[in-house]
């Protein structure tokens, strides 16, 4: 029986979830895994939790969330995948010895589709002393209408990830000022599944996480365009040689993780953004929201 894995929307920090089915990774480790594509990060939690899908790939932000509001709650992330924040921001001029303080004059236009990057980054400014609530933020428009918007100079700065940053720094409409995997391990995308499942099909889950080891290797040491050409289809509208650079961007901030083990202090460092911004009521521990025995394993 196959496992049906939630695809929760489609991003380019993903590609190693996407190589696993290109490069037939899932497959060699004797598991077929059906990719189930999500309207939203939200239905794919509604789905797994549903048993519609037996896995999907996520954030811990949201099985951490599910856990402070029904203590015991059955999900659990189980194999390490983007082990640090995919966001930059870019700005409109070059601004080589960019601190957090600078926005304060700024209008910066900020992520609206996901909760975890501006989750992430209020912590970051909160921390050089800035309110983030003073800031003069646009919130309501999406990566494409902010990458637009700096263009036309509507905006001085936005918060994007790939491949809008790399287009923009290509074209030469904007500049690198933070990138928010330099913030250090920060435990953002996992496989989540039900503790049920994670008991029921261990072998089939260990099967898939190997198949993430050696995905993630082979991520770390393929040439960028060799793996856009072999997920284009993925991307059909990000040409080759932003595709490329993207991979070799996030590559150099060490975004994927080097193995399927959530580490410890990527887990606290997100929890403490979440603490910090409300998200949480009350402290969930490490062991409540990942299990990392499987990966672990698929190490050995």
């Amino acid at each position: 029986m196959p496992i049906v894995l939630s695809e929760n929307f489609r991003a380019f920090f993903y590609s190693p979830f996407y190589a696993a089915y290109a490069t037939g990774a899932f497959t060699d480790a004797g598991v077929e895994v059906v990719l189930k594509p999500s309207p939203s990060p939200e239905a794919a939690a509604k789905a797994l939790r549903a048993g519609e899908v037996d896995v999907m790939w996520g954030g811990p932000l949201r099985v951490m969330i599910v856990q402070d509001r029904e203590p015991g709650a059955d999900l659990v992330c189980f194999c390490d995948v983007v082990a640090r924040d995919p966001f930059f921001i870019i700005g409109a001029r070059p601004r080589p010895d960019f601190k957090f303080a600078d926005l304060a004059p700024l209008k910066l236009a900020t992520v609206c589709e996901v909760p975890t990057p501006w989750i992430c980054l209020a912590n970051d400014i909160r921390q050089a002393g800035v309110d983030p609530n003073s800031l003069n933020r646009v919130t309501d428009k999406t990566m494409a209408e902010n990458e637009a918007a700096l263009r036309a100079g509507t905006v001085d700065a936005v918060q994007v990830f790939q491949p809008y940053a790399e287009r923009l720094i290509a074209s030469g409409a904007g500049h690198v000022w933070n990138a928010a995997a330099t913030r250090g391990l920060t435990a953002y995308t996992t496989l989540v599944t039900r503790r049920e499942t994670l008991a029921k099909r261990a072998d089939d889950l260990l099967a898939m996480t190997r198949a993430m080891h050696r995905t993630l290797k082979w991520f770390a040491t393929t040439p960028a365009p060799e793996i856009a050409r072999l997920l284009k289809d993925f991307f059909p509208d990000v040409e080759a040689p932003i595709f490329a650079a993207a991979i070799d961007r996030y590559r150099a901030l060490g975004l994927w993780a080097t193995d399927p083990v959530v580490r410890r202090e990527g887990y606290d460092r997100l929890h403490a953004a979440m603490r910090a911004f409300g998200t949480l009521s009350r402290d969930i521990a490490f062991e409540d929201c990942v299990d990392t025995r499987l990966a672990e394993r698929a190490m050995g």
